[in-house]
């Protein structure tokens, strides 16, 4: 199984519920295909630094898997397919990234515990 890290960004007319939910259905699509997921990160409204489809803002999410390469290509045809979903990109993640990537993980609990 290799890691990966996939950020997408939702339109911002979206309310709170209907953004969980969103970024919930993809995580059950990676759940479902026999991925583990590590980390999930909802960045919140940010603003763009280009307007895509007449939006400067958006939701930002980053969620950390380990899986099969074939669950990939699923997760980004679920992404094409969602009207909601502005932008996504996956990424694998070497062994120096997910070094990093752990590290980040652990700093970000050691903040929500104090």
């Amino acid at each position: 199984m290799n890691q990966y890290e996939t950020v997408f960004i939702l339109t911002p007319v979206l309310s709170d519920e209907q953004m969980k939910e969103t970024v919930a259905k993809f995580k059950n699509i990676l759940t479902d295909n026999g991925a583990e997921i590590l980390n999930e990160e909802a960045w919140g409204l940010k603003k763009m630094a280009y307007p895509i489809e007449k939006k400067s803002t958006g939701f930002y999410c980053l969620v950390e898997f380990k899986a099969e390469p074939t669950v990939i290509k699923t997760l980004e045809t679920g992404f094409r397919r969602d009207e909601k979903v502005i932008r996504f990109m996956t990424v694998k993640l070497d062994k120096y990234a997910a070094q990093y990537a752990e590290k980040r993980r652990n700093k970000l609990g050691k903040k929500e515990e104090a």
